[in-house]
């Protein structure tokens, strides 16, 4: 038996391969298949089985891409009712895999189709549980993303979760393997470790949300606590999990149509596309083509994406590095914007050297923002998050977290101004969508609140109200 988590930084998502005896089961895979089935092709093995926890609402799974790929049936829990064939597992069901068996544990709560997968090894030794969102390491999934309206409420899901947790998984062993769908930094829970491997007896003993003299009531109010709303593109995905989705090789045949630059600008023009930049934020700094967009590549892309653009049907046109366009469009396809119309030819360089129009991010090091703030000078918005922005922050500096910046347009002043994050990442993304929106007086803080207070800078920190 072989089990392989197979872990995706960006979206911080665990898809997994397990082998036995030639026989292979894919659990939530990512919408870019061709890995999986190079693997089976190297194990000289067959995909048998493609099990789905849940339908994601974070990235769009490779499900239905892999059936017609293999053959292998796609298997939901109790409750699913995708638009394509699907086995729907009865809870407890068991399926063979060469020497071992997985069962279908039906633990609804983060969704009510929500089906943990327990693996028996060849002497039916429980090993290990794919939980998907209903455990994380260190919290649980959240359960306000499968609300119907009039019908169930976040309590009413955090009370099925409860019961899932301490009914069907709480009473295995402590030494089974907890492999969970997503890791630190995942929308999806609000308190997860950064390990993606752990001993469920581990999570007994440190995870809140498994607690051993833990009531319904005092798990159902520290479950949903301090839940920030979804992003918007999360109800997308799902009907794209259930519904299914353009094949692939579509979607990479049309995003990697290589544009000169008067063809480019000539798309952006009569389709209304959003001209996505995903070079280095330094890179966007000195150059950019006006109106674009900026979310780098390398950093938290696909989440951003989701959070900022939320429509995912909404046209786009790529400003790539030279050689990163099938990877960028590989990776908008993760969370379902699959309406990516072609890259500009050259990269940025192509349309610096034609006679277009170009702009550029006024930026200053954390040194000379100092300068500039003894002088007086403290128009200062921080777009880090609300809690990151509590716990330290410039001194009068106002707080417009990147998630939200257009509620908080009107705030910006006419007169030049300061903008932040912790590292330069997300200020140049708030760079790039307040001047598409016609602010341009901005001034971005490069290296963001750690190079700030490494300069010197005034910070104020964060008192407790319990110990005024």
């Amino acid at each position: 038996m072989n089990v392989e988590q197979i872990y995706t930084g960006c979206l911080a998502q665990g898809a997994y391969y397990i082998e036995s005896n030639g026989e292979v089961a894919i659990i939530d895979p990512l919408r870019e298949v061709k890995p999986y089935l190079d693997r089976a092709k190297l194990d000289d093995a067959k995909i048998k089985y493609i099990f789905e926890t849940h339908f994601h609402a974070d990235f769009v799974s490779g499900h239905v891409t892999l059936a017609k790929e293999t053959g292998a049936p796609i298997v939901f829990g109790p409750n699913a009712n995708p638009s394509f064939d699907a086995a729907i597992a009865k809870d407890g069901q068991e399926f063979k895999l060469g020497d071992v068996t997985i069962v279908a544990l039906h633990t609804p709560g983060h969704t009510m189709e929500s089906t943990t997968y327990l693996l028996r090894d060849k002497d039916g030794k429980d090993h290990a549980i794919f939980s998907g969102d209903t455990l994380f390491l260190g919290d649980v999934g959240r359960p306000d993303l499968a609300q119907k309206m009039g019908v169930l409420t976040e309590k009413d899901l955090a009370g099925f979760l409860y019961d899932s947790l301490r009914e069907k998984i709480m009473t295995l062993a402590d030494d089974v393997t907890v492999y969970p769908a997503h890791g630190a930094g995942s929308a999806c829970g609000k308190n997860m470790m950064k390990e993606t491997v752990d001993t469920l007896g581990n999570q007994k003993q440190m995870n809140y949300a498994l607690r051993a003299d833990m009531t319904k009531e005092e798990f159902i109010a520290e479950v949903i606590d301090g839940l920030l709303p979804p992003p918007q593109y999360f109800p997308l995905n799902v009907k794209m999990n259930k519904e299914g989705y353009e094949d692939i090789d579509k979607v990479l045949k049309r995003g990697t149509q290589e544009l000169s630059p008067e063809a480019f600008e000539a798309a952006a023009n009569e389709t209304g596309a959003i001209v996505l930049d995903v070079r280095h934020q330094d890179d966007f700094a000195k150059g950019h083509i006006p109106r674009s967009i900026f979310i780098g590549l390398d950093g938290s892309f696909a989440p951003w994406v989701g959070a900022l653009i939320a429509d995912v049907k909404q046209p786009i046109l790529l400003v790539t590095e030279p050689g990163r366009e099938e990877e960028t469009v590989i990776r908008l396809s993760r969370v379902g914007f699959d309406n990516t119309l072609g890259y500009l030819k050259g990269g940025f360089d192509a349309w610096k050297k034609g006679t277009m129009d170009f702009d550029g991010v006024s930026s200053i090091t954390a040194d000379v923002f100092k300068k500039e703030l003894d002088k007086g000078n403290q128009a200062v918005f921080d777009v880090r998050k609300k809690s990151e922005y509590l716990s330290e922050h410039v001194l009068d500096a106002i707080n417009t977290p990147l998630d939200f910046l257009n509620d908080h347009l009107t705030e910006f002043p006419e007169k030049p101004f300061f903008v932040h994050c912790a590292g330069g990442y997300r200020s140049m993304i708030a760079s790039s969508i307040l001047k598409s929106r016609g602010i341009h007086n901005l001034i971005n803080v490069k290296g963001g609140f750690k190079a700030i207070q490494e300069a010197g800078v005034k910070v104020s920190e964060f008192v407790c109200p319990s110990t005024l």
